[in-house]
């Protein structure tokens, strides 16, 4: 019998759910998550609760913000000047990629705006946030 365990390509289908009910994300009626066991391409805390499953097995993972994408880090806020902001993004909540000067790239959001200064937030958007993962396996190779 085949189970999920370091090595092995899964695929799965998953929705992802916030305490308030809002769905963060789904894969269901489109393309399964592919991923090799054991290596952190997923979540670690997910990955160990997904452990020893077999194919067609589902499960209900409820994470901590810790066990996510950590808690919000109030050091990875960035005030800038509006014009390092392109106009159109110049509204709370809007997304922007930031590069480093090794050509990373990284998310951001626009937290705030005052008179003159933008507050950028660069924790992950779903920094702080319990998550519920519904999955099933599709799939052990």
């Amino acid at each position: 019998m085949t189970m999920v365990e370091n090595g092995k390509k899964v695929t799965i289908e998953y929705t992802l759910t916030l305490e308030d009910g809002t769905v963060a994300g789904t894969n269901v009626g489109e393309d399964p998550l592919v991923y090799e066991h054991g290596v952190g391409q997923i979540l670690p805390a997910l990955e160990r609760e997904l452990e020893g499953l077999e194919v067609e097995a589902q499960k209900q993972v409820h994470l901590s913000p810790e066990e996510g994408y950590g808690p919000v880090d109030p050091e990875a806020f960035r005030t800038v000047e509006p014009g390092m902001i392109p106009e159109e993004a110049r509204q709370v909540g809007a997304f922007l990629t930031a590069h480093d000067d090794a050509g990373n790239q990284q998310d951001v959001r626009v937290h705030e705006i005052q008179d003159d200064r933008i507050v950028l937030d660069f924790n992950h958007p779903l920094a702080g946030e319990a998550l519920s993962f519904d999955i099933k396996v599709l799939g052990i190779e």
